[in-house]
């Protein structure tokens, strides 16, 4: 019984490890967010008419939009 429960351990730490780059700092909120929270939008494309980019989402891969 017991080498099969020490086996699903095995397993469940091996696919519970934290990728490279992916940050668990507590109180760290992501680009969106911000984004979203200060009254933006988040597109991967440029900014619509009447619109300004003010900064980035998505790890830099979108903007954040926000009316002029």
């Amino acid at each position: 019984m017991r080498t099969p429960c020490l086996l699903l351990v095995a397993l469940c730490l091996l696919f519970s490890q934290v990728a490279p780059g992916d940050s668990l700092v507590i109180g760290h909120r992501p680009d969106h967010y911000n984004c979203y929270k200060s009254g933006g939008t988040c597109l991967y494309s440029s900014c619509p008419i009447f619109t300004k980019a003010t900064g980035t989402c998505y790890l830099g891969k979108g903007h954040c939009c926000k009316p002029k």
